[in-house]
């Protein structure tokens, strides 16, 4: 993204930016080489991730009522994510304040090590990105108990969201889509916009992003402006409540 911004505004430099880059790391990281409110033009939005919080098969927990009165026993619970301030770690954050819990984070360098740790039984707890975590859930190595997005998967139907699961007004949902240089021409935006449009209407693209554990979601570039700007906003609020730093 940083290369992004730093190049010039002729719609031939396009980045794929996400709610880490262009919303959370900002209030984090004490330097950006950029500023994600000033140095973008929103494009468009291409979908959601899905996070989900997750057991391995030596913790004897089946649902996130059995979780959380077992992390009340034993405060302190290690919690394990893809990586300080990514926005798994912000859905354990948002997780441990909604339900008044003790957790300590342990954040991996990827989602990789930490699954290889989570069904080794080295960590019990994990929220992670579904994508890299949906096969060893379907073997049955994982157990999922619920995910953090505003709605179920599709990819996991049956799987409750957080706040279905109790906690009320829970929602963290990774979402990605593309940006260009500050000062992209007004023609230029609204061509890419509308061929990132027509892409994400394509079948064979929705199902490949579907069965990947992704949600297409297409968006004009103002509306992809307007999620960037309110996400920034409510994530840097809780960044700050919860003294969350990469540094």
């Amino acid at each position: 993204m940083d290369a992004v911004a730093k190049s010039a505004p002729d719609g031939y430099t396009v980045g794929m930016g996400a709610i880490s880059t262009n919303a959370l790391n900002p209030h984090i990281y004490k330097k950006m080489p950029f500023d994600p409110r000033k140095d973008f033009t929103a494009i468009g939005q291409l979908g959601n991730s899905t996070i989900v919080l997750e057991v391995g098969a030596a913790l004897p927990v089946k649902n996130v009522d059995e979780l959380l009165a077992h992390v009340r026993k034993n405060p302190g619970l290690p919690y394990a994510t893809a990586g300080a301030g990514t926005s798994m770690n912000l859905a354990g954050v948002l997780f441990a304040q909604i339900s008044k819990t003790d957790w300590v984070h342990v954040p991996y360098k990827g989602s990789a090590p930490l699954i290889t740790d989570l069904i080794g039984g080295q960590v019990p707890v994990a929220f992670d990105n579904l994508p890299a975590s949906l096969p060893h859930i379907q073997s049955g190595k994982l157990r999922a108990l619920a995910v953090a997005g505003v709605q179920r998967s599709p990819a996991l139907p049956d799987v409750p969201t957080l706040a279905e699961a109790g906690l009320k007004d829970y929602a963290v949902e990774p979402w990605f889509g593309v940006y260009g240089p500050a000062g992209l021409p007004a023609a230029v935006t609204q061509r890419l916009s509308k061929a990132l449009e027509e892409a994400l209407a394509e079948p064979a693209v929705k199902d490949k992003l579907l069965a990947a554990g992704f949600t297409p979601r297409s968006s004009t570039a103002a509306e992809f402006d307007a999620l960037t700007k309110r996400e920034y906003e409510r994530l840097g609020k809780v960044a700050r409540s919860a003294n969350m730093s990469n540094d």
